[in-house]
């Protein structure tokens, strides 16, 4: 069952290479969809430069060569050569009975499946998620998501900070004032106070010969194996991930223990990506420190600059870790691809981290590593999002806030729902709008955080895709109520309204495809938008249950509920939940 383009592209390079021969058969075809006519083939103004003739004449012979018949109606040419292209209704009706059939929704089975290892969430141990954590754990989630249901096989990695300086501060406190102590308790319930805490003892320190001395000898102690310092630490993260727990179910995110591979996972590699690049010519010492100096990268004073593996003082940074990281996901975990999804602050840093790891031979041509850049979660005021004081906004308190704004609505709206069932979807819409909000703008750009759109039922948002999807099951449970069934029945294509819907759900597979190469969910937002948007206006011009004949109620409820499960698979792809009912 190919997609409409894919079908077009076939035929029309066989007209190519009618037209004008073999050499031609690899052109592309560039099938767009159009405002003019269904879809829009443009090619004509490439070949012409390759043939050096008018585009008009070669959109001509092309209309004259290709064999549309079953498919398309004749190609109309427009403009300096565009064919605009209308689908044969029958078609269209078609593939869309192929599609209700197929468990797969038209999304492709991929000709090579991959590893591809996705790098996501990444928060602090011992310091509480903030707004900043929301982007890069929702996106990189729908990433995995979608590549999975693509038939790839995805790593989760989730790369938390859990070693270095911080810990050695966190020791020290937490051996001072008593692991049985109140304020120890805050390690379960406001992590960031007892890090403040820490934070403060070793700031008021300048001279390092109290507190802070500790903490930095304490770091070497635990980095050196030391027994009891590494029972502390693993009670830190132990702490911790039962924190990183109470989030990650909040938010339905698919992260698990097994998941975790924090910066504490690559200690004992740190030493051997020095010396194996120092060994292969590609790091040296600079001022005490050794660094590589990639090619390609220079600082303002036009200076090569320098990618910092082991600081003057014996200690590792971000980037030792990263490119223990990077030989690890391909070595070991036989990555094929990696996709980090990390603030966009870190474009310079992995950018000199992949080069470095190129030349050393650790990511090897046929193996792509691209940053996935996430922009920033903003105020009213343009500005990063924050609490009046100005501190980082909790992204508990922040999910929680829009899980009881939806309970408000659902609570006036709906009193005569059970308790538990208001609850239940009070979390998805709330939580759902948060998410959708994020994965509908694109993942670089900033967007700012209002939970009054989030959450309304118009517009492209979760709770009108929701809503759709709501509908649609209700006028299942009504129909089943009055002896109307589409099982075995295939969807209903006649009209306008009926073809631009199954045009749309035609859709989702190659949509789906291209988000999970591009990793770019926003675009899987527009489209579900669009389809719901589709299926409110079949919805107001094809009347279900009035319809007066019995096969056109089954066959326009055999579309909606094709709509429906389109709908949910597209979601489910987002980590959005759809309610039952609204």
């Amino acid at each position: 069952m190919p997609a409409p383009e894919i079908a077009l592209t076939e035929r029309f390079q066989s007209a190519f290479v009618s037209a004008f021969g073999p050499e031609y058969a690899d052109a592309d075809p560039i099938i767009r969809p159009s405002q003019f006519a269904d879809f829009q083939c443009n090619a004509a103004m490439g070949l012409a430069k390759r043939l050096g003739r008018k585009p008009r004449d070669i959109a001509a012979e092309i209309v004259a060569a290709v064999d549309l018949a079953d498919i398309a109606e004749e190609p109309e040419i427009a403009g300096p050569g565009f064919l605009n292209i209308r689908l044969r209704t029958d078609w269209v009706a078609a593939q869309a009975a192929d599609l209700a059939v197929d468990e797969r929704l038209g999304v492709p089975v991929p000709q090579t499946a991959e590893r591809v290892v996705v790098d996501y969430s990444a928060p602090n141990v011992a310091k509480e998620m903030h707004v900043g954590h929301l982007r890069t754990t929702v996106v990189g989630d729908s990433i995995s998501r979608t590549l999975e249901k693509l038939g790839h096989t995805v790593v989760r990695q989730n790369h938390i900070g859990d070693w270095g300086t911080p810990f050695g501060m966190l020791i020290e406190h937490l051996l001072e004032v008593g692991e049985d102590s109140a304020e120890a308790d805050l390690l379960r319930t406001d992590p960031n106070a007892f890090y403040q805490a820490a934070r403060a003892k070793f700031d008021a320190d300048p001279e390092a010969t109290g507190f802070a001395a500790r903490a930095r000898k304490r770091v070497a102690t635990l980095q050196s194996g030391d027994a009891e310092s590494l029972r502390i630490w693993t009670d830190l993260v132990a702490l911790s991930k039962q924190y990183f727990h109470r989030i990650y179910d909040m938010l339905d995110v698919t992260l698990t223990d097994e998941h975790l591979a924090g910066e504490s996972t690559y200690n004992d590699l740190l030493e051997a990506v020095c010396t194996d690049l120092e060994e292969a010519g590609i790091a040296r010492i600079s001022d005490g420190a050794l660094c590589v100096f990639p090619e390609g990268f220079t600082g303002r004073d036009e200076q090569p600059l320098p990618l910092i593996i082991r600081k003057s003082d014996g200690g590792y940074g971000y980037a030792t870790t990263d490119l223990a990281a990077i030989r690890h996901r391909v070595a070991d975990l036989q990555a094929d691809r990696i996709a980090y999804v990390v603030g966009t602050a870190q474009e310079l840093h992995f950018r000199m981290v992949f080069t470095t790891a190129r030349e050393a031979g650790w990511l090897p041509d046929g193996v792509d590593a691209e940053h996935v850049k996430i922009g920033s979660v903003l105020g009213e005021d343009g500005k990063i999002l924050r609490t009046r004081s100005g501190a980082s906004l909790r992204l508990m308190a922040l999910l929680e806030e829009a899980v009881s704004a939806a309970r408000s609505v659902i609570d006036e709206l709906r009193p005569d729902l059970p308790e538990a069932e208001r609850e239940q979807i009070a979390h998805d819409i709330g939580i759902g709008g948060v998410k959708y909000a994020d994965l509908s703008t694109g993942h670089d750009s900033d967007y700012t955080f209002d939970l009054d759109r989030m959450l309304a039922l118009s517009g492209n948002t979760a709770p009108y895709l929701q809503y759709a999807v709501a509908r649609i099951r209700s006028i299942g449970r009504k129909a089943a109520e009055r002896g109307v069934s589409a099982d075995g029945v295939a969807p209903l294509v006649q009209n306008d309204a009926e073809r631009a819907l199954a045009l749309q759900l035609l859709q989702f597979g190659p949509v789906l495809a291209e988000v999970g190469d591009a990793y770019e969910p926003h675009r899987l937002c527009a489209y579900l938008f669009a389809l719901a948007q589709a299926f409110t206006s079949f919805y107001d011009a094809s009347p279900i249950l009035a319809a007066e004949d019995e096969s056109v109620r089954a066959g326009r409820l055999a579309l909606a509920q094709l709509t429906e499960r389109v709908l949910v698979e597209g979601l489910d792809a987002l980590g959005v939940h759809a309610p039952q009912q609204m």
